[in-house]
């Protein structure tokens, strides 16, 4: 038995490497490629040495490209999704928890789920002609509507998950104590509900900083390009600038990736937190 058991050991961390190694590679590449120079990347046979690395990929992204400006757009523009996402979804996964009998909260919530089955390629002529309508395109408003309104079902039913698994009997003795229903939301609930408010905006962030298709459709000046369409720049309609495309997209992908890598833990809590109710 201890040999059967050391052998399925050995397969499954074999197996897991093998899977690490298949996810981690086209990063690693993508990153290789970025600090090639034109002639490296031009090989006929591509390798994963690099003879003369450099730096002149990233620098002409930042700089000669103007990333940095799409940078700051991006962030404002997921910041901002992201918190309203958190507003909403926090008041109506506390509703969908808590008043879930009620007709209306039964009705919202199969709407919602409705709304989920349905690909965003179908609502965007009419969001683009709504956008346009009001007089919304070339602004980033039109970006934080359209990301916030994605992402909130989603957020709403993660948070109703968490919001199940606390006992209504600390709001019950909060509002022994004289707390009102916001005010045991806002002093006893949320403080135990950090880490999967912390899980459910780092989801809404990333959906809303990795978001192309509203990007590219609704923003065409510079001035409020956000980084994921401005990648596309690099792609010309004869000849693709191979190193700016992987230095763009390690720029993109960087700081999700580092903002995930410091709040993993608590995206790992927020996720389960859910999973036991009681």
């Amino acid at each position: 038995m201890k040999k059967r058991r050391l052998l399925g050991d050995l397969i499954s961390y074999v197996l897991l490497a093998a899977l690490a190694l298949y996810s981690v590679f086209p990063f690693v590449w993508m990153m290789l490629s970025a600090l090639k120079p034109r002639e490296e990347i031009r090989v006929r046979v591509p390798r994963l040495t690099i003879d003369r690395p450099t730096l002149d990929n990233f620098r002409s992204v930042l700089f000669d490209h103007g990333f940095v400006q799409y940078i700051r757009n991006s962030l404002f523009v997921s910041a901002v999704a992201c918190l309203l996402a958190l507003v909403v979804a926090t008041f109506a996964g506390y509703v969908f928890s808590r008043f879930f009998r009620r007709r209306s909260v039964r009705n919202t919530n199969f709407f919602m789920l409705v709304s989920q089955m349905i690909p965003g390629v179908l609502l965007l002529v009419p969001l683009y002609i709504t956008m346009r309508n009001l007089g919304l395109l070339e602004s980033p408003v039109s970006l934080i509507l359209a990301y916030t309104t994605f992402v909130i079902p989603m957020c709403t039913f993660m948070l109703s998950s968490a919001f199940d698994s606390i006992p209504i009997s600390l709001e019950e003795a909060a509002e022994i104590d004289g707390c009102g229903k916001v005010q045991a939301l806002r002093r006893v609930i949320l403080p135990i509900m950090r880490p999967s408010i912390i899980s459910v905006g780092l989801y809404a962030f990333i959906n809303a900083w990795n978001e192309f298709m509203f990007g590219y459709i609704f923003i065409s000046q510079d001035r409020y390009r956000t980084i994921t369409p401005a990648i596309m720049l690099f792609k010309g309609a004869n000849s693709i600038d191979w190193g700016g495309l992987m230095a763009a997209s390690v720029i993109a992908v960087l700081p999700v990736a580092l903002v995930f890598l410091f709040l993993q833990r608590f995206f790992m809590a927020g996720m389960m937190s859910g999973a036991v109710k009681g």
